[in-house]
């Protein structure tokens, strides 16, 4: 394998399968932060501030020159944060809360090369259909709500809630595609060569 042209600051299956159908070679290791939110913090603050975190305490684990790409995704409906479920019953609460309901999905994306920092963020509008109590069992059963912000994946099973999407899809998924790319250019990483 080449040299990689990043680090991927997370162990996110989904983020490296977005990276490598970009055609990137990249390193990848996740990184340990405190991801609570400070008190009265805006949600479009707190999820930009954890990507850079990310970003930075991964650089500082040294990579080599290469850029250092950190990304975080937060589910949202209203004010109230929905991060990865703690137990069968916080899965069951968020399903039921974003049953039939609109919700965002905010995933900012920081890449670090030496002293610059970029930053972006998608912000996208799901839409679920009404998930009955038996179904949102039946899903947590299944194993893929454990470990998933808002405890469902749109890219797996979850899917089958999902009535609409407004905004970025791969955003959703964990990793922007579009600001993604943009920022990996201003890096100077071209997806597509020079």
């Amino acid at each position: 394998m080449s040299a990689p042209q990043l680090h991927l600051a997370s162990s996110s299956p989904r983020r490296q399968e977005i990276l490598a159908a970009m055609g990137l070679k990249f390193s990848h290791a996740g990184v340990d932060i405190d991801e609570s939110r400070h008190k009265d913090e805006a949600v479009d603050d707190m999820v930009m501030r954890l990507a850079r975190e990310k970003a930075f305490a991964a650089d500082n684990e040294k990579h080599g020159k290469i850029p250092v790409l950190g990304a975080d995704t937060i589910v949202v409906l209203g004010d109230r944060v929905f991060g990865k479920p703690a137990s069968k019953e916080d899965a069951l609460d968020m399903l039921a809360a974003l049953s039939a309901a609109a919700h965002r999905v905010l995933t900012a994306v920081a890449v670090v090369t030496g002293d610059e920092l970029c930053t972006a963020m998608s912000d996208t509008e799901v839409r679920f259909r009404d998930i009955s109590p038996d179904e949102a069992l039946a899903y947590w059963q299944s194993g893929e709500p454990a470990g998933k912000a808002g405890a469902y994946a749109i890219q797996g099973l979850g899917g089958i809630f999902v009535e609409s999407v407004n905004g970025s899809y791969s955003g959703v998924v964990g990793l922007p595609v579009f600001e993604t790319a943009d920022l990996l250019h201003q890096a100077g990483i071209e997806i597509l060569g020079a």
